[in-house]
């Protein structure tokens, strides 16, 4: 009697616990599918108040507030597409120096660089990624700036500038600030985000294959080139991108050093405007309907430029995926 009494006691303890084990796994599958829910929400939440709030330019102006220059408070005529050159220019530029320079950077820590010195470079780069935009602009104003005005600028005015073809985008007076300026600021402030995702997707790579690719002769370029980069390249895709929407988004470093001009010049070392730029100087001075309507439409453009480049950039690691699966 006493071992049925405690065959029974086990058996509503096993069926206690396993209801107890149920109802824990319940309340957390819907509690993270609250937070899923959650997210998806607020994303749902702030473009609806984006388009609401930009429907008055947009009933004003039409299509041609994308394709308009102009931009006058004063007779309430208003155009994004100077702000959307500069957006992208200044993006290109960012990525055209911080791309070759992280991968560079990650290629030296996670291959050649000796023990002793990986951590400090490590610990500099992630100090980079965690200076506040403020001060890159800060610097890039009273520093850079100078700099650029006084040695760069004039060295690309004499010599690019007088190539034909690409002497355009390098002619003008050395203003020092422009939409160069403004690029190379947001190259050195997005090369800390590629550089650590980079050099983290780098390490994952089994030693073993390094070592065997080693052993048949290949070179240091050979193995980075051959093996590294295609068993990593999901993640330098992704990390490449993060990038590319921190540099979208950068609002005052780029408002310091681009000299927010509403206009397009031929010249990157003309001045310049960004999206985030032009609603960071002029929001709260907007005086009027169409005034404030015009600036949160510029959100909402660059909302969407930010949409679609992660969505190209989420259907690229799913064609390199379904590529390393073939």
């Amino acid at each position: 009697m006493t071992e049925i009494a405690l065959a029974l006691t086990d058996q509503a303890s096993t069926a206690r616990r396993a209801r107890n084990q149920r109802l824990q796994d319940a309340v957390f599958r819907n509690a993270t599918l609250a937070f899923a829910l959650l997210v998806l929400l607020i994303l749902g939440g702030v473009t609806v108040s984006l388009i609401d709030g930009a429907l008055p330019a947009l009933r004003t102006f039409g299509f041609g507030f994308v394709t308009a220059e102009v931009w006058n408070p004063v007779s309430e005529n208003f155009g994004a597409l100077a702000p959307i050159y500069g957006t992208l220019v200044t993006s290109i530029i960012a990525m055209a120096v911080g791309i070759p320079v992280s991968f560079g950077i990650a290629l030296f820590i996670t291959e050649m660089c000796p023990a002793w010195l990986k951590r400090p470079l490590g610990v500099a780069i992630e100090l980079l990624a965690g200076i506040p935009s403020i001060i890159y602009g800060i610097w890039g104003l009273f520093v850079f700036a100078p700099f650029m005005q006084s040695t760069i600028q004039p060295f690309l005015i004499a010599t690019l500038g007088q190539i034909p073809g690409i002497g355009n985008l390098f002619m003008g007076p050395p203003y020092g600030i422009g939409v160069l300026t403004a690029g190379l600021i947001l190259g050195i402030m997005v090369l800390p985000f590629i550089t650590s995702i980079t050099r983290d997707v780098f390490e994952t790579v089994p030693p073993m294959v390094r070592e065997s690719a080693y052993g048949l002769g290949a070179t240091t370029w050979e193995v980075v080139w051959n093996v590294v980069l295609p068993y990593t390249r999901t993640g330098v895709v992704g990390g490449v991108m993060l990038g590319l929407g921190r540099a979208l988004g950068e609002t005052m470093a780029v408002t310091f050093v681009i000299g927010n001009a509403h206009r397009i010049s031929s010249s990157i070392m003309a001045p310049g405007t960004t999206i985030s730029a032009s609603i960071a100087n002029e929001f709260t001075e907007a005086v009027g309907d169409v005034y404030t309507s015009s600036l949160v439409a510029l959100g909402l453009i660059l909302f969407v430029i930010t949409f679609a480049v992660l969505s190209i950039a989420k259907l690229m690691l799913l064609r390199l995926q379904r590529k390393a699966g073939v």
